[in-house]
């Protein structure tokens, strides 16, 4: 375990009940409203609606364009449209829109011109990017739930065994689970070609680091061995960078603010961090209800997350249950438990929260929006689904 895995020094904490034991719990950071003038009240709600605007037009961007995409195919024939549709039918299940967010939210912090359309296909770009994302991840680690719904992989093979076809039912249903995700992977592009310029080289950054990312978590569940740095570094690349880090940049970038590069850095190295022990934590202890997934997949595929690394590092015994055939994940769950590590990392959690507020303090930008990302910090740590 990392030495700055403790309670931020000065800092207030109240409890709340994970793994079945009490935690600290983080006010939510950011203004306080209460004491704020009626004109700064109004600012806060304009940046919101202006935001909340944006990410509507994101929305419609998005459908707009697998509408128009299944129209001019299917002139061309009745099964061109099913990647098509596949894709549609992810979009309109749901998801927080977290990447597009906080593109939004870095232009918008940076000055940026609500008006200009280039920022709506920048963040449309994001989350189809995303959308593509999950598709190849659902493949790569054999979940069969995305969002409450059947995974793209998991529809098709059923599908495929149900109608007697030739050839192996899941080589189909991956097959064309790779095919869906590969042309969300072109429409993003598509999408960012709209964009500003300047936000481009941000853009191919962070492609490349989360395609790079997935490899090392595709070889790091097969090595299975305990290496929190680098379950650190994959946590980074191929959620935090990708999430919250890169996706401000590039809003900020899109705006004409390369300056604010650093402090934005900061700030999304942390709250990325943050996010995905999150993420590690609602694996582990969530309810699949809430979070539209199988709860435990981390433990059947063998994902060497920075939870269960520190973990082990502790009690080595958690690497026999989840390795040896015969255990359950509620073994697991009990075992991590008695560890502590789930306490030790909402405390963590709570610090790298505390971190990603204190980097964009003394940031060049305009109080409100500091505000907003420490609020949008808050939001994504403690999310529940």
């Amino acid at each position: 375990m990392t030495s700055d895995m403790t309670t931020a020094p000065g800092q207030e904490t109240t409890s709340q009940e994970v793994a079945g034991r009490k935690v600290p719990d983080q006010g939510a950071p950011g203004r306080e409203v209460s004491g704020q003038g009626a004109a700064d009240r109004e600012a806060v709600a304009l940046a919101r609606r202006t935001g909340a605007d944006l990410l509507r037009r994101v929305e419609e961007r998005l459908r707009s364009l697998l509408a128009a995409e299944r129209d001019l195919w299917a002139g061309v024939h009745e099964r061109a449209v099913v990647p098509i549709d596949a894709l549609a039918e992810l979009i309109t299940s749901g998801g927080k829109r977290i990447r597009p967010a906080f593109c939004i939210t870095g232009y918008l912090a940076a000055g940026g011109d609500p008006d200009e359309p280039g920022i709506v296909a920048a963040g449309a770009a994001l989350e189809m990017l995303h959308m593509s994302a999950l598709v190849h991840d659902d493949v790569l680690d054999d979940s069969s739930q995305r969002r409450g719904v059947p995974t793209v992989h998991t529809k098709y093979t059923a599908l495929h065994d149900s109608r007697g076809w030739q050839g192996e039912s899941r080589r189909y249903g991956e097959g064309v689970a790779l095919l869906v995700g590969d042309l969300a992977l072109v429409y993003s592009g598509e999408l960012m070609a709209e964009a500003p310029r300047s936000a481009v080289r941000e853009w191919n950054k962070l492609r490349s680091e989360v395609m790079i990312g997935q490899y090392m978590d595709v070889h790091a569940a097969a090595e299975f061995s305990v290496d929190p740095r680098g379950s650190r570094l994959i946590a980074r690349i191929k959620s935090g960078r990708y999430t919250i880090h890169r996706p401000l940049v590039v809003g900020a970038n899109a705006a004409g603010r390369d300056d604010l590069a650093p402090a934005l850095e900061e700030y999304g190295e942390a709250v990325g961090e943050a996010f995905q022990l999150r993420d590690d934590l609602l694996d582990a202890f969530g309810d699949s209800a809430d979070t539209g997934k199988p709860t435990g997949l981390d433990f059947t595929q063998h994902k060497m997350t920075l939870l269960l690394g520190w973990a082990m590092q502790r009690d080595e015994h958690i690497h026999t249950l989840i390795t040896e055939p015969g255990h359950t994940p509620d073994e697991v769950r009990r075992r991590l438990v008695d560890t502590g590590v789930p306490v030790d990392v909402e405390r963590h959690i709570a610090v790298l929260v505390e971190r990603g507020r204190k980097a964009i303090a003394d940031a060049p930008l305009d109080q409100v929006w500091r505000g907003e990302l420490a609020d949008m910090a808050h939001r994504v740590a403690y999310r529940k689904t």
